[in-house]
C-alpha cells in the first residue's frame, strides 16, 4: 500500500485537485478564440442561456486540468459524448447553485476564504521551509489554469458560497438504525432465480421478408440509409511547435538563463531505502496500534543485531504488498515522494543505518538507507540542448497569445483563403478529403475534434466556402479550415443498401416475434407453472449479476415475492431490440449476518448515501425553482451485459 502511494503520486494529486476545486476551473480565461456572446443554447438557468461555446471551453479546461496532473492521459478518453455531457451537467449545477447563493444572499468572509486557501494541498506544496508562500510559483500554478491570483481567489470565494447552498442537506441527513437496516436488508438481499430467454437473433433466423417488404421498409426509413455529407478541405493549425520554429536564442541569453536557473536545474538528492511495514491505519483502535508498534520494535531489534538480514526479515514480515517481495526495497525517491514522517526519517539516515520505529498513517516502519545519489551540477555545455528547448518553449508560450490574435484576425479578415495567414505565420497549409461531421475512429489532430468539424460544416462555411473562425482544438492549439469541395448528404439507392435494409427489417421483426412469444409463454406458465421450461437456477444480487442484463437482475430483485413459498413468482422483462426474458423467483435469501463493526460501517455508508440523495433531491428542487434545464439529449451509453 505504501509503495502504491509513492508510485501513484500524480493520480493522488489529480483526485485531490478534483475534490478541492471541482467547479471553479470552469470559469477561467476564455482563451484566444474570437468568441462572442452568440451561439447555440445548450442549457438555461434562471432565464440565462449556457452556450455551446461555454460548454466547449468548460470541457476543454477539465481535460487540460487532468492532463496537467497526468500528462500521459489520453485526452480521447475524456472527450466521449458521455464525458462531455457530464461536464454540461456540472456546469448546469454550478449555475443553479450560484443563482441560489445569490438569491439567498450567501457570501464568504475573508477569514473563511483564508482558511480554505490554507487547506489547499496545491498551495501548501508551494510553501517554503519558513512557512511563507512562494508567490512566483503560486502565480505560475494559476497561470497554467488560465487564472490570475485575483480571479482564482474570487472563484474560490464564489465556490464556497455555492457549497453553502448544498452544505445543509449534506451535513444534516438522518437515518436511524431501524430505517438503515430495512434499506440495507433489501439492498443485500439475494434471490434464487431461473431465466428463460427469447433472443431476437433466434427469431430473426426464421424471418424471410420478400422483395416488396424490403422496398416498403426502405421507403419508410430512408433516413437510416443515407450517405453522410462530405467535404474536401484545406486547414492550418497554430500550436506551440509552430511558434517555436520562429524563435531563435543566442548563446548570451542562453548562458544568462543557465546562470539564473542553476539551482533549479541541479538534480535533487535521491535516496534508496528498504522498509519493514507493520500495517495499522490511523483509524485503528489504540490497542491495535500499540500491538503493531510493539511488533515493529521487535523486528527492529532483530535487524539491528544483524543488519545483513534486513531484506529477509522484510520478505517474511513486512505488510507492504508493493515492496515486501523485494525485501522491502522502495528504489530511489526524492523529497516529496513519501509521507512526511517517512521522508524525514529516511533523509536523516546515513548509508547503511537503520531508523527508529517510524509512525505514519499506514502503520509503523523500520527503515534502512541502502544508497543515495548526491546532487550533480551539470555544465552549461552539457545542458545546452535542453536549455535551448526549454527557453524556446517558454518564449513561445509568452508569444503565443500575440500570434494567436494575429491568427484569429487573419482567418477572419481574409475569409476566402487560408494561404495568406499560412505564409505570414509560416504555417503548413494542409489538405484532407472525405471529411465528414463524425471523425473516424483513427482520426488524429484537429480533424478529430468535434467542435472543429461542426465549424467546418456550419452553413456559412458550406454555402460561402469561407474560413471557419479560429477554433481551440487542444491546449495552445488553434485551427481554421475552409471547404474546397462539398457533397451533401444523400439517400443511397436501394440496390446499394439492400443487405443493410434486410438486416434491419429482419432484426426489427425478430424482436417483435421474440416479445410476442415471451408474453405468451409468461401467461401460460403463470397459469400452469409446472409447464415452464427454464434455465438452471442461479443466485443473483446487486453485487452478483451472474452475467445477466441489468434489466433482468432488477426485475428479479423488484418482483413481489410475498406469495413465496406457496406460489411461484413469474415476471416478464422487455429487453427492447434484444428480445424478451421471463424470470421465475424460486426463493429469497435474506442478508447474511455481519459483525457489529462491519454492520456499523454499512449503516454509516448508507447514511452517506442517504445524505447524498437528500442533497440531490434538494438540488433538483433548486433546478426546478431556478428553471435549470439541459436542451440537448443525453447520450446513450448502450448495454454491456448479455442475455442468458
Amino acid at each position: 500500500m505504501f509503495d502504491f502511494n509513492r508510485k501513484h503520486t500524480k493520480v493522488t494529486m489529480a483526485l485531490l485537485f478534483l475534490l478541492i476545486v471541482p467547479s471553479f476551473v470552469l470559469f477561467g480565461l476564455d482563451g484566444y478564440t474570437r468568441n462572442t456572446d452568440q451561439g447555440v443554447k445548450v442549457a438555461n438557468v434562471a432565464g440565462q442561456p449556457i452556450l455551446q461555446s461555454e460548454w466547449d471551453r468548460a470541457h476543454q479546461r477539465e481535460i487540460d486540468s487532468l492532463r496537467a496532473q497526468m500528462p500521459t492521459l489520453d485526452a480521447k478518453m475524456l472527450d466521449s459524448p458521455e464525458a462531455r455531457f457530464g461536464t454540461l451537467e456540472r456546469l448546469l449545477r454550478d449555475r443553479v447553485t450560484a443563482a441560489a447563493a445569490d438569491k439567498f444572499k450567501l457570501s464568504t468572509s475573508d477569514e473563511r476564504l483564508a482558511r480554505e486557501l490554507e487547506q489547499s494541498p496545491e498551495i501548501a506544496a508551494l510553501r517554503r521551509a519558513d512557512g511563507t508562500l512562494d508567490i512566483e510559483r503560486y502565480r505560475q500554478l494559476l497561470a497554467a489554469q488560465g487564472l490570475s491570483s485575483d480571479s482564482f481567489e474570487a472563484n474560490v470565494r464564489a465556490d464556497l458560497s455555492r457549497r453553502q447552498v448544498l452544505g445543509v442537506p449534506q451535513s444534516t441527513g438522518l437515518a436511524g438504525k431501524a430505517i438503515s437496516e430495512v434499506a440495507l436488508n433489501a439492498f443485500f438481499e439475494k434471490r434464487e432465480i431461473q431465466v428463460a430467454s427469447f433472443k431476437t437473433a433466434d427469431f430473426s433466423a426464421r424471418i424471410n421478408p420478400g422483395a416488396s417488404d424490403l422496398e416498403q421498409f426502405y421507403k419508410a426509413n430512408e433516413k437510416l440509409f443515407q450517405a453522410p455529407e462530405q467535404a474536401s478541405v484545406e486547414y492550418v493549425v497554430l500550436d506551440l511547435d509552430a511558434v517555436m520554429k520562429t524563435i531563435s536564442v543566442n548563446d548570451a541569453d542562453l548562458k544568462t538563463y543557465y546562470d539564473q536557473n542553476i539551482q533549479r536545474l541541479t538534480l535533487g538528492e535521491e535516496r534508496r531505502a528498504s522498509h519493514i511495514l507493520i500495517a495499522s491505519p490511523a483509524s485503528a483502535a489504540a490497542p491495535e496500534r500499540e500491538k503493531a508498534k510493539a511488533k515493529a520494535s521487535e523486528l527492529r531489534a532483530s535487524v539491528i543485531k544483524a543488519p545483513a538480514t534486513f531484506a529477509d526479515v522484510a520478505r517474511e514480515n513486512s505488510q507492504d504488498p508493493g515492496s515486501a517481495a523485494k525485501g522491502g526495497d522502495l528504489e530511489f525517491f526524492s523529497r516529496g515522494a513519501m509521507v512526511k514522517p517517512f521522508e524525514d526519517a529516511a533523509f536523516a539516515l546515513k548509508k547503511g543505518e537503520i531508523s527508529e520505529v517510524v509512525e505514519s498513517d499506514f502503520g509503523y516502519h523500520v527503515i534502512q538507507l541502502t544508497d543515495l545519489k548526491t546532487p550533480k551540477q551539470r555544465s552549461f555545455e552539457e545542458m545546452r540542448g535542453e536549455l535551448q528547448a526549454e527557453m524556446k518553449k517558454q518564449l513561445a508560450q509568452k508569444k503565443f497569445s500575440e500570434v494567436a490574435e494575429n491568427f484569429t484576425n487573419g482567418v477572419y479578415e481574409q475569409p476566402d483563403s487560408l494561404k495568406p495567414i499560412a505564409e505570414r505565420l509560416k504555417l503548413d497549409l494542409k489538405t484532407a478529403t472525405n471529411v465528414s461531421r463524425q471523425p473516424p475512429p483513427d482520426a488524429k489532430g484537429a480533424l478529430a475534434n468535434a467542435k472543429f468539424l461542426n465549424a467546418i460544416f456550419s452553413p456559412d462555411s458550406i454555402e460561402k466556402k469561407r474560413n471557419t473562425e479560429a477554433i481551440e482544438v487542444g491546449p495552445s492549439q488553434l485551427a481554421s479550415a475552409r471547404i474546397v469541395q462539398y457533397a451533401p448528404a444523400r439517400t443511397r439507392p436501394f440496390v446499394e443498401v439492400a443487405d443493410q435494409v434486410r438486416q434491419r427489417l429482419v432484426a426489427e421483426r425478430g424482436a417483435v416475434e421474440a416479445k410476442k412469444e415471451g408474453a405468451a409463454k409468461l401467461a401460460a406458465w403463470k397459469a400452469a407453472p409446472i409447464t415452464a421450461s427454464l434455465q438452471k437456477a442461479v443466485v443473483v444480487s446487486r453485487q452478483q449479476a451472474q452475467d445477466l442484463l441489468p434489466e433482468v437482475v432488477n426485475a428479479a430483485l423488484r418482483a413481489d415475492a410475498s406469495a413465496l413459498p406457496g406460489a411461484p413468482v413469474f415476471v416478464g422483462v422487455d429487453l427492447g431490440q434484444q428480445g424478451y426474458a421471463i424470470v421465475k423467483v424460486n426463493k429469497v435469501e435474506p442478508r447474511e449476518a455481519m459483525p457489529e463493526e462491519a454492520a456499523k460501517q454499512a449503516r454509516d455508508q448508507y447514511l452517506q448515501a442517504f445524505s447524498a440523495a437528500e442533497s440531490q433531491a434538494f438540488y433538483n428542487g433548486l433546478k426546478e425553482r431556478f428553471k435549470g434545464e439541459i436542451l440537448i439529449a443525453k447520450p446513450d451509453a448502450g448495454a454491456s451485459a448479455k442475455i442468458q
